[in-house]
């Protein structure tokens, strides 16, 4: 591939020669015949692709009665990224092209490669999927907007209110999509690593919301470690969300040290979040071989360290400042050894504000008494035991915050 053709898509635009040239080695070209599906919704996936020549249409619930065209990429422009991201590679949506089309292609493994060496593609990459979500959920909420008005004439008339029903059904429909998309964002599931395992659960309190947690390989024996939580629940959060996810994930493959992460990711909130809210998170790396987790916790809730029968106690320096607020907010900073038999959980505020049937608040002081009474060594299976407990507290109480926890044990 000819790399002066790369330097016009802007994904790569911003790269010296030097590397494009190793870039265009990589890639191969595909021709895509006009009538042609070059894959389907559910389907797995591995390959980035970018648009030389010609469009490819972007279609959800492809040929079924939800059919609907939701993007077409022409020239220049990428797909197939969701694939990349999501540990599964499952595709998001079909695309096809009614014209015809020249491609070019990447492998996960390429790819990998790539955004090792040039972490620029990283922001680049984030923020196309920034603005497209970002696209997405505020055509969904201009949908909602003008369906909630026209419901409210409707109601003078019967035929006119059924047959606004069906539309905030379909738009409901909308919704779901909009929260596997977001769920695509997390990992599905979580390998054992050794003698250092991970469990993890996330329970949104409405169709989308604003917590995130992700566990994902940097070295050979370092693994990164984010939970966050957005203020505030909803659409507005969930754009925040992924949002800073990926700036996350982006940043910690630059090798930097946990402070340094969020300070940079701190940085680009204030500089592309409009919405004033803000993030609390904790971003650390677990060191499998020599058993310690250096972490950095920006104004967001304190872990909770067990060893062995010893009751359950708060780890923390101070409080620290969360992430788009403060042009230089203060991190907890702390490097801690995972030494056998102790296991540390780390949460989401929605946790502690759970509410019984009386109007009784989960709080701390059961949260530690639940997490001694886990007599579990596996870190999912306390993840279990801790919801199960949270789910007979609360009772028939509807949810009233996203509920997010992390457990990180050590085998004896």
């Amino acid at each position: 591939m000819d790399p002066e053709l790369l330097s016009n898509v802007q994904l790569f635009k911003n790269l010296p020669s030097s590397e494009l040239k190793k870039i265009a080695d990589r890639m191969s070209p595909v021709e895509i015949p006009a009538g042609t599906v070059l894959f389907s919704e559910g389907d797995s996936g591995d390959i980035l692709y970018v648009v030389a020549e010609g469009a490819l249409e972007v279609i959800k619930a492809a040929g079924t009665p939800d059919e609907r065209l939701i993007a077409v990429r022409r020239q220049g422009e990428f797909i197939g990224e969701l694939s990349l991201i999501n540990s599964e590679g499952i595709r998001m949506a079909s695309v096809s092209t009614s014209g015809g089309a020249r491609l070019w292609q990447l492998s996960r493994k390429d790819f990998d490669s790539v955004i090792h060496q040039n972490p620029l593609l990283a922001y680049e990459m984030v923020r196309e999927l920034s603005k497209r979500l970002t696209t997405a959920h505020e055509t969904t909420i201009r949908d909602l907007h003008k369906k909630n008005h026209e419901l409210t004439i409707a109601y003078h008339d019967l035929k006119e209110a059924q047959d606004q029903i069906i539309i905030k059904e379909r738009l409901e429909k909308e919704l779901e999509v909009a929260k596997e998309i977001q769920k695509s964002i997390l990992p599905e599931s979580i390998p054992p690593y050794g003698k250092i395992k991970f469990g993890a659960i996330l329970q949104p309190a409405r169709f989308v919301g604003g917590d995130f947690y992700d566990i994902f390989q940097l070295e050979e024996h370092t693994y990164g470690v984010m939970i966050g939580d957005v203020a505030d629940k909803g659409v507005p959060s969930a754009l925040v969300m992924a949002q800073t996810h990926a700036l996350i994930f982006a940043e910690a493959c630059r090798d930097q040290s946990p402070d340094e992460v969020l300070q940079k990711v701190n940085e680009h909130i204030l500089e592309i979040n409009r919405s004033g809210l803000f993030v609390t998170a904790i971003y650390g790396i677990v060191d499998i071989q020599k058993r310690v987790f250096k972490f950095a916790r920006a104004g967001h809730e304190i872990l909770l360290m067990k060893t062995g029968d010893r009751l359950p106690e708060l780890i923390s320096y101070h409080q620290g400042q969360p992430l788009g607020l403060f042009e230089d907010p203060v991190f907890d900073i702390q490097e801690i050894s995972l030494l056998p038999g102790t296991s540390f959980l780390l949460y989401t505020d929605g946790l502690l504000d759970v509410r019984s049937e009386d109007g009784d608040q989960f709080g701390m002081d059961r949260l530690i008494e639940t997490f001694a009474h886990a007599d579990h060594e596996d870190p999912q299976e306390i993840c279990n035991h801790l919801w199960d407990q949270l789910s007979t507290f609360q009772g028939n109480t509807a949810q009233y915050d996203d509920v997010t926890m992390i457990v990180i044990g050590s085998d004896r």
